[in-house]
């Protein structure tokens, strides 16, 4: 299952992206696929055809881990 994520990159804008899996408390980097800014725009450092990068984790402060849209069809009310 593929998680949508923001990165907090030191020193840069925020990166959107999805990652297979969460990092874990060993991990030193984490791959993040189709990378782009949080309003779709591609990011300014990177080349138009890059599906995926490397992020060394010493790099990020902070890792947000958003809600899927399947989460909010699976999970909801019933009204009899």
């Amino acid at each position: 299952m593929a998680y949508t994520v923001i990165l907090h990159i030191l020193g840069d804008l925020p990166v959107l992206g999805e990652v297979d899996e969460l990092p874990k408390p060993t991990d030193t980097n984490v791959i993040v696929a189709n990378p782009r800014q949080r309003d779709g725009k591609d990011l300014h450092y990177l080349e138009a055809n890059v599906v995926k990068v490397i992020f060394p984790l010493a790099r990020v402060n902070l890792i947000e881990i958003l809600e899927s849209q399947e989460e909010d069809k699976i999970i909801g009310f019933v009204r009899e």
